[in-house]
């Protein structure tokens, strides 16, 4: 792949069924129009079978949840995350990493303003969402999804990020329950509570970069690319979906992640 001929490019991009971060990564690469195939690995397998695709994995961990990373975040950590993209022989893990090899390789469209100070506003959101943001939307979906699939949309079976974790419902449950108690620490009622009563604050941090113009300006960037994805994730939750499209927030989702059309009968 090269950034004069991108079209003749040989990518690859690793996902798992409806990852908010996986989505990140999709909509970097079209917003690039940089061509590409996706693979879709199974859920929990995915560090494992990423490691026999050739991707190094992390040395350190790089998740936490409440500031400590647990024995099983960070096994999954060093083994490897998705997204993972391979650029022909080249192998790329975690979107901020992805976003800048792209920039590398394919300027135009940009994913962060020519302007230094607006792009150190952008950058520190992308930082944000990537870093905080992006857990705990998955915490706050994970541990809704321990009360039954009833209170998810469409019992998680589509939406604006597809089928999450699974295409069937058994596994779905299976991979959430081993997800939240086991991985992301989000099984308990206290867990749970803590995240509600945090969220507030973290969609008013958002609404108000969208105020400023760092996000949801005339040309999107790296970190709309990022936030939505995670805003569309909680949107899942029927109980947070329409307070969260009623917010000046609910306006990036959808001109970033339109809900998908259903066919009707």
């Amino acid at each position: 792949m090269s950034a004069s001929d991108p079209q003749q490019s040989d990518a690859t991009l690793y996902v798992i069924h409806g990852s908010h971060a996986c989505r990140a990564a999709m909509l970097m690469l079209a917003h690039k129009q940089v061509p590409y195939r996706t693979v879709t690995l199974p859920t929990g397998a995915h560090p494992t079978l990423l490691r026999l695709l050739g991707f190094a994995g992390h040395r350190k961990p790089i998740r936490s949840v409440n500031g400590q990373t647990s024995r099983s975040l960070a096994a999954l950590d060093r083994m490897g995350t998705v997204p993972a993209l391979k650029l022909g022989a080249e192998r790329v893990q975690t979107n901020r990493a992805i976003a800048r090899r792209l920039e590398e390789l394919v300027p135009e469209p940009p994913l962060f303003p020519s302007d230094p100070e607006r792009r150190r506003e952008v950058e520190a959101a992308e930082e944000w969402a990537d870093e905080t943001f992006q857990m705990a939307a998955r915490r706050t979906v994970l541990a809704g999804a321990l009360h039954g699939l009833d209170g998810i949309y469409n019992r998680a079976n589509d939406g604006r990020l597809g089928a999450l974790l699974a295409r069937g419902e058994l596994l779905r449950r299976i991979n959430n329950q081993a997800a939240a108690r086991v991985v992301f620490g989000a099984g308990s009622a206290q867990a749970e509570q803590a995240l509600l009563e945090e969220l507030p604050a973290m969609l008013d941090r958002i609404d108000g970069w969208i105020a400023q113009g760092v996000l949801g300006g005339e040309r999107l960037n790296a970190a709309d690319f990022l936030i939505a994805p995670s805003l569309a994730l909680l949107a899942y939750r029927l109980d947070l979906r329409e307070g969260i499209e009623a917010r000046p927030l609910g306006a990036l989702v959808e001109r970033v992640l339109p809900e998908p059309v259903v066919a009707t009968r």
